[in-house]
């Protein structure tokens, strides 16, 4: 649900809030999957930070919108992972029952957290997250 803190004076989400949304929507994929931030920061000692994000703004949402945010996994590299993202609102008169908000595509870098530098995807993770990919 879009908050009052999420809008700009007018109730429309600002649009760099939409980032927000799409991080947590990975994160909570990443969780789904087996795999704790706060875990791969301890050890291994890796995280994931994004190298490039490109958003495509379609239609605004607004204060108390159901809004529903989705990825699909484009690409997996051996340190990268590549995402398609969605914003939907819910909307009964649109078939499907979701009206597209945004869509974005974002690059994520497997970093050494101790070096910021770039470092391989453990083995262990790459595998399963090739298997969901």
């Amino acid at each position: 649900r879009v908050y009052y803190e999420d809008t700009d004076a007018g109730g429309v989400v600002y649009y760099a809030n939409y980032l927000k949304f799409l991080e947590r929507c990975r994160s909570e994929w990443l969780r789904a999957v087996g795999f704790d931030q706060s875990d791969l920061l301890r050890d291994p000692g890796i995280a994931f930070v994004v190298r490039s994000v490109a958003v495509d703004y379609l239609k605004p949402a607004r204060l108390d919108d159901v809004v529903i945010v989705s990825l699909e996994v484009e690409r997996i590299t051996k340190s990268q992972i590549f995402f398609i993202q969605h914003v939907r609102r819910a909307d009964t008169a649109v078939a499907g029952g979701w009206e597209e908000l945004i869509s974005a595509r974002v690059q994520l870098v497997c970093v050494n957290v101790a070096q910021m530098k770039v470092v391989s995807i453990p083995a262990l993770l790459r595998t399963q997250l090739e298997t969901i990919q």
